[in-house]
């Protein structure tokens, strides 16, 4: 059971959200019907980001991607079918460039292995998340994860284009997608710190941040430049770190990086074009240990966007295909 201040924190969460959805999670969901899940997922995230720490970045991406997105329920899971040929997982903001979908399909497998038919694909994605952020920041971001979402069963090409925010958004925009999902601004530049690991398409920053002025650092953009085609393609894309200076870490770094402009995109750059949020960017950067730990909050608040439960959901038997009727 959860202890009764993590409890508190999660009602108050759920109280911040004004989501009555959100009453049906808890710390420790499945103490008796899956009691090794959390493990079982847990060794399988370690298996895969200790080989390549940026499927580490791939999976808490995916968990942001999926709860922007008909809510965190492994919609982004679902694979094309005839009557349903163009998913969220086909979309620009998560095709070619969302990965870690491997790892889901093994964390599944031996879930299912141990308790079948037991837990879901979202609760899955949610503890990969977790557990990715963990090895990342090298064991200190231990993040207390309620479970207890189920999966839904529609996965919409354009809903992803219209939830998830893209890279070239100013502050006024991003402020106002995250709030669309009830998270605040301090929750966006918190949020904004995963992109102190994993990679960058080319394409998603050439053309506003290299093809045009801009406050980018000129020797970070000479070096850009090398690496980049000015006009990338999808047979010719590369791809770059979002931190050039700790690429594998997941630390407060991030927001160095956007203090002396060496960060990859206009929604890095935007969150010094205010006041407040220049001053989260700074006290992120200089006070120790205060992003970790204001990172485990705000990963556990997105957790319960718009999740189902009880009967709004199923368990699906395989997370790439919803289950029959």
């Amino acid at each position: 059971m959860a202890s009764a201040s993590l409890k508190l924190s999660i009602a108050l969460t759920c109280a911040l959200l004004l989501s009555s959805a959100c009453h049906g999670l808890e710390i420790g969901y499945y103490k008796k019907s899956c009691p090794r899940v959390e493990a079982i997922v847990r060794d399988e995230v370690k298996k895969f980001v200790y080989k390549n720490a940026g499927i580490g970045a791939g999976l808490i991406r995916m968990f942001f991607h999926d709860c922007f997105v008909q809510g965190c329920d492994g919609s982004v899971l679902l694979d094309p079918t005839p009557a349903n040929p163009q998913p969220e997982k086909l979309s620009p903001p998560n095709f070619p460039s969302l990965r870690g979908f491997e790892v889901i399909d093994a964390a599944k497998d031996a879930v299912e292995k141990a308790c079948p038919g037991v837990v879901s694909c979202a609760d899955i994605i949610a503890f990969a998340g977790r557990d990715a952020a963990y090895f990342l920041s090298r064991l200190t971001v231990k993040i207390n994860m309620p479970a207890g979402r189920r999966d839904g069963r529609i996965s919409n090409f354009t809903e992803a284009l219209q939830n998830l925010p893209p890279p070239f958004f100013n502050i006024t925009q991003l402020i106002a997608s995250f709030a669309a999902k009830g998270l605040d601004a301090e929750d966006m530049v918190v949020l904004s710190g995963a992109h102190t690991i994993g990679v960058s398409h080319c394409s998603s920053f050439v053309s506003d941040r290299l093809a045009v002025p801009s406050d980018i650092n000129a020797a970070l953009a000479s070096v850009l430049r090398r690496q980049c085609p000015a006009n990338p393609t999808p047979a010719n894309d590369p791809t770059v770190n979002q931190d050039v200076v700790t690429p594998n870490a997941l630390d407060n770094q991030y927001y160095k990086n956007v203090l002396a402009h060496k960060v990859l995109f206009t929604s890095d750059a935007a969150l010094l074009t205010t006041p407040a949020t220049t001053q989260m960017v700074l006290n992120n950067a200089n006070i120790r240990g205060l992003w970790e730990k204001k990172f485990k909050k705000s990963m556990v608040k997105m957790g319960a966007i718009g999740i189902k439960t009880g009967y709004q959901g199923e368990i699906r038997r395989n997370c790439r295909i919803v289950n029959r009727s």
